[in-house]
């Protein structure tokens, strides 16, 4: 069934520059991030999950919801509490794109990605020496250097995302499997700035 026919929104949303202004403050990109993982919540279970107050996650709630980012949950609540989900499970962008339009806000944009993406390696690395054995072995934090051209990496990355595809989750809201856990690949790939 298309998303179109389910009355489903798509997976994936392309940012444009109004998105991207909307998700450059690093608290809503964190924000959609935690209602993509675990599925609707209010502004605070947010706030909890966040270390800060009711008002701050309200308020870039409203603003994610004007974007398009987040809808109100009908489903749930009551008239005391707003429910809010992440209106797309994930987001694609032209980096080139942006930077060539809007530099300041794409950078800005793309701190708050490595600010997020720095804070869950720093999770991983303070819940490491309580894991079970099987999840500590199973789990890498490593990188790997190599001299290749752009269209090699290009190539590279191309073969990687294609695995990735192989494994990914439907709904990452769903119930997990028997012995799952939600596992998060993070993949970044560069040119080092060379001396």
């Amino acid at each position: 069934m298309s998303d179109e026919s389910s009355n489903e929104a798509p997976r994936t949303v392309r940012l444009d520059r109004e998105l991207v202004r909307a998700l450059a403050h690093p608290m809503r990109n964190r924000i959609l991030g935690l209602l993509r993982v675990y599925g609707p919540q209010t502004a605070t279970t947010l706030a909890g999950r966040l270390g800060v107050n009711t008002g701050a996650t309200s308020y870039h709630l409203r603003q994610l919801a004007e974007a398009g980012l987040v809808i109100e949950d009908d489903s749930r609540g009551n008239a005391r509490d707003r429910w809010w989900k992440a209106a797309h499970q994930g987001t694609e962008f032209d980096k080139a794109e942006l930077l060539d339009q809007e530099p300041e806000l794409a950078l800005g944009f793309l701190h708050g990605v490595g600010q997020s993406y720095a804070e869950n390696i720093f999770s991983f690395i303070d819940a490491v020496q309580t894991m079970p054995a099987d999840w500590r072995d199973a789990s890498v934090l490593s990188d790997y250097f190599f001299h290749l051209r752009a269209d090699q990496l290009d190539a590279m990355m191309q073969e990687v995302l294609a695995v990735l595809e192989k494994y990914k989750t439907a709904d990452l809201t769903a119930p997990l499997p028997e012995g799952a856990e939600q596992v998060t690949v993070q993949l970044q790939a560069f040119p080092r700035e060379t001396r």
